[in-house]
């Protein structure tokens, strides 16, 4: 995931979900205690997630980095009690190894070719991709993660990778696109081009007040709901940082990731809605690129050690 723009939370999007809170079934920071919100969330993750996004790098390591087979088994064996999918973000330097070693652990794959302005390297990608689809790997099949956000493809060129993929992969594996929820209300031609809405989510990054955060997450699923029609929609990021600042008026706190988690699992689970929360480990590499919250999204911190135990 990139670094956010700076698009706040506005007072029409207020009053949404203000609308929706009054018959929300949803924790109360003030009326529960830190200790017995972390057991709260323990609870939570144990009874299990849909999915999880998975964090390869390890501390001193970042894109780039050829991350090893060992390492990758190491952390999938520590989430794998916890989620039945996983989403990785990339089919070349060691990142082939997820979907592989994920299906020896029996979990789900949601497979994603990290695409940007190199097209040799687009190519290594989408071929990777094609590559673990046809052998196996793949469950759903992602060409790009918000690569129109960022401004590094054209239209055009994303439906040529798209269109790579869709015809060289078995037409049982679904191939979508990545991207914030509301670029596939205007991006009309990628959209009926996916076989599923692949939307990422994040209160956080609007400058949501926690006390809101879930009812927008809420809306943010909705308004991909409505522009995908009847296609599966799938919430491919959304999580909040446990430390590191603020943005807006959202917090990051330890309490406010765990409230966060703990009503976001719950609704999911009830509306039998389909999400990858992020991410599964801290990742230091990214504070360069978010400033000091990108480093702590993760379940688990950077060595491995659960949080809120």
């Amino acid at each position: 995931m990139s670094y956010k723009e700076e698009r706040y939370f506005s007072i029409e999007e207020y009053k949404e979900v203000i609308a929706l809170q009054k018959n929300a079934d949803e924790i109360h920071i003030s009326e529960i205690s830190t200790q017995e919100l972390a057991h709260l969330w323990k609870e939570t993750l144990e009874k299990g997630m849909h999915g999880v996004s998975f964090s390869a790098y390890e501390e001193g390591q970042k894109p780039g980095t050829i991350i090893t087979e060992e390492q990758v088994r190491r952390r999938m064996k520590i989430i794998a009690p916890y989620t039945k999918w996983i989403r990785s973000f990339s089919c070349t330097e060691g990142n082939e190894f997820i979907p592989i070693i994920a299906r020896e652990f029996g979990i789900k794959t949601l497979v994603g070719a990290w695409l940007g302005e190199d097209h040799q390297v687009n190519k290594k990608e989408v071929e990777g991709l094609i590559h673990l689809a046809k052998e196996g790997y793949v469950d759903i099949a992602a060409v790009g993660n918000e690569v129109l956000f960022r401004k590094d493809l054209t239209e055009d060129r994303l439906l040529e990778y798209i269109n790579i993929v869709k015809n060289s992969i078995p037409s049982s594996i679904p191939v979508g696109y990545v991207d914030n929820y509301y670029e596939f209300s205007f991006r009309t031609r990628i959209t009926d081009v996916c076989d599923v809405i692949l939307a990422n989510c994040y209160p956080y990054w609007d400058g949501c007040s926690i006390d809101y955060a879930f009812h927008h997450m809420q809306n943010m699923f909705e308004t991909a709901k409505s522009n995908g029609g009847d296609k599966r929609i799938i919430i491919t990021e959304t999580g909040w940082p446990s430390q590191g600042g603020s943005h807006g008026a959202a917090y990051a706190s330890q309490e406010n990731a765990m409230k966060y988690f703990v009503d976001t699992q719950k609704w999911c689970k009830q509306m039998d809605i389909e999400m990858f929360y992020f991410s599964s480990f801290d990742e230091s590499w990214k504070v360069g690129a978010e400033g000091d919250v990108g480093s702590f999204w993760g379940i688990w911190d950077k060595n491995e050690k659960l949080k809120n135990n």
